[in-house]
This record gives structure tokens, sequence and C-alpha cells, in this order.
């Protein structure tokens, strides 16, 4: 923190207290009023406000509260200022995920260097791996992990960046940063048109004949440096398989076609964060295990 922030901290904080003390203090009682009979310069509905003090109760809490909130700042810091008890976030942060390697991380590293087919097979491993896929992984591929749109299904045999031990294990620990290029300005709408017509004859669907002879031309020059010429992807960059019927991008509320059409026209960004430096690397292998198993 900057030494700007750490003094506008400081003073916002204890002005703050401060003008409480002597607001608290200012308006225990009106000056002009001596006795608590006497009644304030206001009225609502003939009802008049005597000049009565707090109840000590309440005005001892008041002061405690900001007695309090100082002896708090004393002990815990503020801004860059540690304090009494030398505590930080960071140092607490620390302090727990230690604590959490000391207990558990026997455990993890027991199955650190365990291979993911063996994992696959352990009943421990795959219910840590599952409660940790649970608690990191669940919120883009569902608890199921059946993914959704533009997340992955994990559950089945189709794979952007293959579905080997290995290639599980680096998607996991390195992440994966996919990008397809939007080709609406190169080709224009007419020949956006004829590719998406020819992919969806790759697969089998409905199309018109037409415009996928005139689209196929089209795809051998700007798509199958990626996705090959039959249509079958590339694992190595992740450009996924046109020919089996599995979209990525497949919007439940718009046809097949449009969203072929969109993917061409303006682009797919699809980026996986990397697991390793967050997790550390047994806990990777764990869940990777468990993710192999899903379709293995």
């Amino acid at each position: 923190m900057s030494s700007f922030w750490h003094w506008y901290i400081w003073i916002i904080a204890i002005s703050a207290i401060l003008a409480l003390f002597w607001l608290i203090q200012a308006t225990r009682k009106v000056p002009d009023l001596e006795n608590e009979d006497d009644t304030m310069d206001h009225s609502f509905d003939g009802i008049e406000e005597y000049n009565k003090p707090l109840p000590a109760w309440w005005l001892y809490m008041f002061w405690f509260t900001m007695i309090y909130g100082i002896g708090y700042y004393a002990y815990y810091g503020l801004g860059n200022w540690n304090g009494l008890a030398n505590w930080s976030s960071a140092s607490q942060l620390a302090e727990e995920q230690q604590a959490h390697e000391d207990k558990f991380g026997a455990t993890f590293a027991k199955y650190a260097n365990m291979s993911l087919e063996e994992l696959g097979n352990d009943d421990v491993a795959i219910r840590m791996g599952k409660q940790m896929f649970e608690n990191n992984c669940a919120l883009c591929h569902g608890t199921d992990a059946k993914g959704g749109y533009s997340f992955p299904n994990l559950t089945d045999e189709d794979w952007l960046y293959g579905g080997s031990a290995d290639a599980i294990l680096a998607s996991i620990g390195n992440g994966r940063r996919g990008q397809m290029p939007a080709w609406g300005n190169a080709l224009g709408a007419e020949n956006v048109e004829a590719v998406s017509q020819y992919v969806l004859s790759l697969s089998g669907q409905a199309h018109e004949a037409e415009l996928a002879t005139k689209g196929e031309p089209i795809y051998m020059v700007s798509c199958a440096a990626c996705h090959n010429p039959d249509g079958k992807g590339n694992v190595f960059i992740g450009a996924p398989n046109l020919t089996d019927n599995i979209w990525l991008y497949d919007n439940p509320q718009m046809s097949l076609a449009d969203d072929i059409r969109q993917s061409i026209s303006d682009g797919r960004a699809g980026n996986m964060p990397p697991w390793s430096e967050r997790l550390g690397e047994a806990k990777v292998n764990i869940i990777s295990g468990y993710v192999y198993s899903l379709s293995h």
C-alpha cells in the first residue's frame, strides 16, 4: 500500500472516531436550557421534546464502542502499520495455509506422484478429487462436470486439447487459452454464410447444398489450417472437431446454424486459468485423476 493510501485510511478512520466523541459530548444537552424538564424549541403534532440526556447505559455503550474501535486499531493495525499484534491478512493466510499443509500435506504427497490411471482407481483419491473439483472447477464445468455453453463437457470422449492423462494434467495445471479469429470482415456476410453451411454439412446437419459447395473452397483456404481439411480439428491448438456433432458454443436459444455463423463471423475466445500455482502440484494431480476417471 502506498503512503498516500496509508495516511488516507488513518486520517479518515481516526477523524471519524474523534468526531463521534465530540458529537456525543456536544449534543448531550442544549446549552441554553438548564433543567431536564425544560422543553426544546420545537414540536410535532403537539408533542414537545424535553431537554433530557441519553440514558446512561446508552451513552456508555457509545463510549465503549468508540474506545473498542481505537483498541481494535491499536491491536490489529491500520494502513501499513500492523499494530501491536503485528497482524496482517497475508500473514494469517500464510499461517492457515501452513497449518493446512502440516495437517494434510502427507496425505496429498501420497498421491502427488501417482499416475492418473492409478488415481482413477483409488476410491479415496476420487473422493478427494471430486470435492476439490466441486470447490474449484464446478463454477464453470458444473458439479456433474458436464459443462455448459462455452464450457466443455468433461465426461464424454470429445476433448479440445486431447483426453490423454498427460493432456488433462497439462490443461488443469497450465491452463488453456483458446482463440479463434473473427472472419466476418475478412470474408463478408455472404461467404460467412457459405462456410457455415459447409460446416453444417461436415457433421451431417441439414444444410443448403449449393451454399455448402461454395463454402468448401473458402473453408480450405481460411479454416483448414486449424480444423484440418477433413474438419476433425487439432488437439495441439484446441481447434474443435467439426464432424462429431458436439458443439461447445451451442446456445439453446439459437439455432445451430446461427451459432456456427456467429462463431465464424465474430470469433471465439475460451480461456481456462492455470491451477498449479494456486493449488499446488499434488492437488492438481488429484483433480486431474478425478477428471480422467470421468471419461475413462
